[in-house]
């Protein structure tokens, strides 16, 4: 999937800036003589230009089916971006225009990020509430074949065209998963509608705030869900809050500073260096603090990449957060979309990502502070047996308050994600632990 976003900053004009495994942010398109590298006026390459040449006119004169300039030349600008590494693309036209149709987080498709991985076509997060994740798809399944056909050898785009197609239509994808034996999986494509932000208290005074996706308007929903969270809790400050940024592949550089800047109130968020001049931006947390120092802590995994590698690493850097859970994916790079004059474009890699303290998580991801593995939580049979208000004739107690005997049932609320997410619950146990020892 691919996300898009327009943002104009007077350091930014150069740049349509990408973050996320199939997208991210687009910057308002500069003019072309501002986007272009700056050349160093090297001679060109005449010898190789002369075997390009000579390739092409051997391949259209000895083929053994006739081939159109165009689809030589084509399929040559894809060889070169396709070998420089596995971010860079040539968008023709479908692809170019459903990276600009993916902005408002509606599309069509399966609700499936994907990256590559030795050939094959890796499942990096299923998106919340869409036919993948409802299928069952994981994070790190490798997807050998979709309907049949096997996808060893395809470039990413064509696996991303192959699994789109008409809300209502059925498809079959056949996944690796952990070395295991494949299994097939058969979906039907929907429109995806991707809430990016969610909220709820998992208990009064703490606070749950799950980002699916950075998108155009994430920052502002997250500062909304806040507002709507401390309202919830009666109008009081919460005493702890959990920002759940696991299976999110990113998206919106804008939307990822937005966020960070919720929760800081000074210093560097996060900035770029790259070889051209305008690739090299910085951005920094404003004073205001919508989460009124509120404290935190960040769950991240394997499907936790770039824009979401950039908040953890910045409140990580700052020690404003807790980091929780196991290490994120790893893409540390910027992707510039540069227009074309025929309706296509280059995806371009262009610069790379640096936290606040200087970190490239490039190939290497945000390690957190407290490891915590996925675990399915299974629950063991009370004991039988008797307590002092089980006695007949026991004392009451003094202090006041129902006496507990054994039979007695504590209520359950069904609706406490926390139960059945072990990730999620020792988040919620640091954050009360946290703040018993604090005193409050």
């Amino acid at each position: 999937m691919l996300h898009l976003r327009r943002f104009a900053r007077p350091s930014t004009l150069a740049l349509a800036i990408l973050l996320g495994m199939q997208g991210g942010a687009w910057a308002q398109q500069p003019p072309a003589e501002a986007a272009a590298v700056p050349s160093s006026k090297a001679p060109l390459p005449l010898d190789e230009l002369r075997t390009f040449a000579e390739v092409l006119d051997r391949i259209k004169a000895a083929y053994v089916e006739p081939v159109d300039d165009k689809t030589l030349l084509e399929n040559a600008i894809k060889g070169m971006l396709s070998n420089l590494d596995p971010h860079s693309a040539y968008l023709e036209p479908e692809a170019f225009a459903e990276l600009q149709e993916s902005t408002s987080g509606e599309f069509g498709g399966l609700g499936i990020e994907v990256g590559m991985e030795d050939g094959f076509i890796k499942v990096v997060s299923p998106i919340d509430d869409t036919p993948a994740s409802k299928a069952g798809i994981e994070a790190g399944d490798l997807i050998v074949k979709i309907d049949g056909q096997p996808t060893k050898g395809l470039s990413m785009m064509d696996a991303i065209a192959k699994m789109r197609g008409k809300p209502g239509s059925t498809i079959s994808l056949t996944l690796v998963r952990e070395g295991g034996q494949p299994f097939d999986v058969k979906l039907t494509r929907a429109v995806i509608k991707v809430r990016s932000v969610k909220s709820q208290l998992l208990e009064p005074g703490y606070g749950y705030l799950r980002v699916t996706q950075f998108q155009v308007n994430s920052g502002e929903e997250v500062g909304k869900a806040l507002a709507k969270l401390k309202k919830d809790n009666g109008g009081k400050k919460l005493n702890g809050l959990v920002l759940d940024l696991r299976n999110n592949p990113g998206g919106v550089l804008q939307a990822a500073v937005e966020i960070s800047d919720h929760f800081l109130t000074k210093g560097l968020i996060v900035y770029t260096k790259g070889r051209i001049a305008n690739s090299e931006l910085r951005f920094n947390a404003d004073t205001a603090d919508a989460s009124e120092g509120v404290p935190l802590v960040v769950l991240i995994n394997g499907g936790s990449a770039s824009a979401s590698e950039i908040v953890a690493g910045a409140l990580q850097d700052h020690k404003r957060a807790v980091v929780m859970g196991t290490d994120s994916f790893g893409k540390g790079s910027v992707q510039t979309v540069l227009p074309l004059n025929n309706d296509r474009a280059l995806k371009l890699t262009t610069a790379l990502y640096y936290t606040p303290k200087g970190r490239s998580i490039q190939a290497q991801g945000i390690e957190p502070d407290i490891v915590v593995e996925r675990a399915k939580l299974t629950r063991e049979q009370a004991a039988e047996g008797f307590r002092e208000a089980d006695l007949a004739g026991h004392l009451g107690n003094g202090n006041g308050g129902p006496d507990r005997p054994t039979s007695t049932q504590i209520a359950s609320d069904s609706d406490r994600p926390q139960d059945d997410d072990y990730q999620l619950g020792q988040a919620l146990n640091l954050l009360k632990g946290l703040n018993l020892t604090r005193g409050q």
